[in-house]
C-alpha cells in the first residue's frame, strides 16, 4: 500500500508531490494532461495586485516558500526554472504616480514597491508617465518545470499517464483502491477538471479561460516585463508573451480570434514597432467565487482530499497550499479557514 494517490500534474500535482517526497512519502500520480492551464501560465510571480497596487492575500508568505521551493526543484531536476524579471507598472497619468507613492508608504507594500519613478527609454513604448517598479519579481517556466517533473516521475515509476476513472475508484474506511493500487489517501489536484469529479463538483469553482499570444519584434528590445492593460513578457530571441485576458465564457482549450484581436489592440495602445505573431494559446483556469483556493477533506470520504482553485495565482499559491494540505492529512494541523473547503460545506448538503 502506498501513502497517496494524486490526480493530476500541474501546478498543483507537482507541489504535493514533492512535498510527499521532502518528506519521504509514497506516492503514485494519474495524469492525461487534459488540463493545460499550467502549461500554459505566464509564470510570474508577483506579490501586488497591479491594477489596485494593494497586496495579494498572504503574498509575502507565499513568496518567502515558493522561492526556496523552486530552487530546490532545480537543483533536483537539473533545470533552470527561475528567472529574475523586473515587473513595470506603465503608468497612465499623473494621479496614478500619486497612488504607487501612496501605496508604497503602507507598511505591508512598502517592500515590495520602488518608489523611485522610472522614466521610460525605450522609443518603441510609449509611457510618458512612466513606470512603478515592483521588486523581487521573476518569472517561472511552468512548462518546462511539468515537463522536467513528469519526466522525473516516471523514471522512479510513479506516473500512470491515463485519464482517471472515478468508477474504478473504491474509498474504504482506512485505505482506498484504484485499479490494481491500494493507498491511503487520494488527493485529487486536477484544476478545472473538477467539473467532472462526482466527489468535489459541488463546490464553486468556475472556469476562466486566458489566452496568450506570442510575438516576434525584433526592435522592441524590451528586458522587463511591461504591465500596462495586459503584459508584455520577455521571452528571448526578440519573442515576447502578450496577455493574458479573462474570459468565463466559452470554455474550451482552443484560443479564439476574438481574445487575439482584443490582445494586440491593447498591445497596440503603448507598442510602437512592428511585430509579427507567432503563436497564440489558451487554458483555462480553475478560479472559485471568494477568489481563495479550496484544500482540505471530503464531508464523506475522510480519505478523499482536494488542492485547487488557485486562479492566475498558481506560481506563488502552489507551494504553499501544499504545505497546509500535507500538514492537514500528517499532523492535523487546521487548513488557513479561507482555504478550507468546509465553508462550503452547505453546497454538499444542498446538492
Amino acid at each position: 500500500m502506498i501513502d497517496y494517490l494524486i490526480v493530476g500534474l500541474g501546478l498543483a500535482g507537482v507541489s504535493f508531490s514533492e512535498t510527499l517526497q521532502q518528506n519521504q512519502k509514497t506516492f503514485k500520480v494519474v495524469s492525461d494532461e487534459s488540463q493545460n492551464s499550467s502549461l500554459v501560465a505566464g509564470g510570474l510571480y508577483n506579490p501586488v495586485i497591479l491594477k489596485r497596487f494593494t497586496l495579494a492575500w498572504k503574498a509575502k508568505e507565499q513568496l518567502d516558500l515558493a522561492l526556496p521551493f523552486y530552487n530546490g526543484l532545480e537543483k533536483k531536476l537539473s533545470v533552470q526554472l527561475n528567472y529574475k524579471l523586473p515587473v513595470l507598472r506603465r503608468f497612465v497619468s499623473v494621479e496614478e504616480q500619486n497612488l504607487w507613492f501612496e501605496a508604497s508608504d503602507k507598511t505591508d507594500l512598502g517592500e515590495f514597491l520602488s518608489t523611485d519613478i522610472h522614466q521610460n527609454t525605450n522609443p518603441n513604448i510609449d509611457a510618458p508617465f512612466g513606470y512603478g517598479e515592483v521588486l523581487g519579481t521573476g518569472k517561472i517556466d511552468t512548462k518546462k518545470l511539468i515537463q522536467a517533473y513528469k519526466e522525473h516521475l516516471v523514471g522512479q515509476n510513479c506516473l500512470l499517464p491515463e485519464t482517471f476513472d472515478f468508477k474504478a475508484l473504491r474509498c474504504e474506511t482506512n485505505f482506498l483502491e484504484y485499479k490494481s493500487i491500494k493507498a491511503k489517501n487520494i488527493v485529487f489536484a486536477e484544476g478545472f477538471g473538477i467539473k467532472n469529479n462526482p466527489y468535489f463538483k459541488y463546490l464553486p469553482v468556475h472556469g476562466n479561460k486566458g489566452e496568450y499570444v506570442f510575438i516576434k519584434a525584433q526592435n522592441l528590445k524590451e528586458k522587463d516585463a511591461i504591465k500596462a492593460s495586459i503584459f508584455c513578457i520577455p521571452e528571448g530571441d526578440d519573442m515576447y508573451r502578450i496577455g493574458a485576458n479573462y474570459d468565463r465564457n466559452g470554455l474550451s482549450n482552443k484560443p479564439t480570434g476574438k481574445a487575439k484581436t482584443e490582445l494586440l489592440a491593447a498591445l497596440d495602445r503603448f507598442i510602437k514597432c512592428d511585430y509579427e505573431v507567432m503563436d497564440h494559446i489558451a487554458g483555462i483556469r480553475p478560479t472559485v467565487v471568494d477568489r481563495r483556493p479550496l484544500i482540505g477533506q471530503h464531508p464523506k470520504h475522510k480519505n478523499l482530499y482536494l488542492l485547487n482553485g488557485f486562479g492566475s495565482r498558481g506560481v506563488l499559491i502552489a507551494p504553499y497550499a501544499a504545505q497546509q494540505l500535507y500538514h492537514l492529512i500528517e499532523n492535523g494541523m487546521a487548513v488557513d479557514q479561507q482555504l478550507d473547503i468546509s465553508r462550503f460545506i452547505k453546497k454538499y448538503y444542498e446538492d
